[in-house]
Formats: structure tokens, C-alpha cells, sequence
């Protein structure tokens, strides 16, 4: 129950901070925080990571779509199997986050951003984002520590 309970936190915590995003940044655009290092700055992405199939919205939302209830069938066979933690963690981060960028597609027909590194350059982002690139890592380690692949 508390992997069900976490993709649901992870969700409200990235629609509200995207809802603060529209109404506080979309006016002004951007706010320095850090000079030429961070910014929060409104951005509406159309793509999906790094841009990849700008205003291919459609085909974006099918593929997530797709992909989250995949993920969501081998969660629960994986809690049903008592596996790991860190596995049934990175599971929920990873659907979590995917399910928030999706309301957002399926919404606005686009995903808000709006964490901005303007030191190293870096594509903006937002909460989701950041959910989801934790649960990758933490899967990669879960297959690296556990040494066996997961069974769907």
C-alpha cells in the first residue's frame, strides 16, 4: 500500500509545483535565483526527454501510456512477490513521475519545466523529471547489487 500511496504523493507534489510554476512564473517567465547558474525558469515542453519528438503529442501519450501500465502490472507483481525495496521503490518514483508528465500531456498538451541550470546549460526540468531520473538510477543499482535481472 505504501508504494500505491508514494506514486500518489509523487503526483500531487508535481502538479502542485507546476500549478505554482503557471501561476508565478508564467508571467515574468523567469526568475534568477543563482546568478548565471539557476533559474527558475516557465518553460512548455511539447517533447518528451531532451525534446525527443517535439509535437508528437499523440504518440507520446499512447507510448506512456503504454509504458506506465506495464509498469504499474509488474509493481504489483512485484510487491504480491516481497521483492525488493529499493526495487518496489524505484518502481513507484518511476510510474510516479511518469503519470505526472502525463496529466500534463494529456491536460495542456504539454509538459511544464521549469527548473533551469544555466551554468552547465541543461535542458529544464521539473519535479516528475527528477523523480523519474531517481527511480532509473535506483533500478540500475537494484539490478547491480542484486545481480539478477527483474522478472516480469
Amino acid at each position: 500500500m505504501i508504494y500505491w500511496g508514494l506514486i500518489i504523493a509523487i503526483i500531487a507534489i508535481d502538479q502542485w509545483s507546476k500549478q505554482l510554476a503557471i501561476s508565478k512564473l508564467l508571467p515574468v517567465r523567469s526568475i534568477e535565483l543563482i546568478p548565471d547558474v539557476f533559474h527558475l525558469t516557465f518553460t512548455r515542453n511539447t517533447g518528451a526527454a531532451f525534446s525527443i519528438l517535439r509535437d508528437k503529442q499523440l504518440i507520446l501519450i499512447i507510448f506512456t501510456s503504454l509504458v506506465i501500465l506495464f509498469m504499474i502490472g509488474l509493481l504489483y507483481r512485484q510487491i504480491k512477490s516481497g521483492s525488493s525495496v529499493l526495487l518496489l521503490l524505484s518502481l513507484a518514483m518511476i510510474i510516479g513521475g511518469a503519470l505526472g508528465n502525463l496529466i500534463d500531456r494529456m491536460r495542456y498538451n504539454y509538459v511544464v519545466d521549469f527548473f533551469d541550470f544555466t551554468l552547465i546549460n541543461f535542458a529544464v526540468f521539473n519535479v516528475a523529471d527528477i523523480f523519474i531520473t531517481v527511480g532509473t538510477i535506483a533500478l540500475m543499482l537494484y539490478v547491480i547489487v542484486d545481480g539478477k535481472a527483474l522478472d516480469f
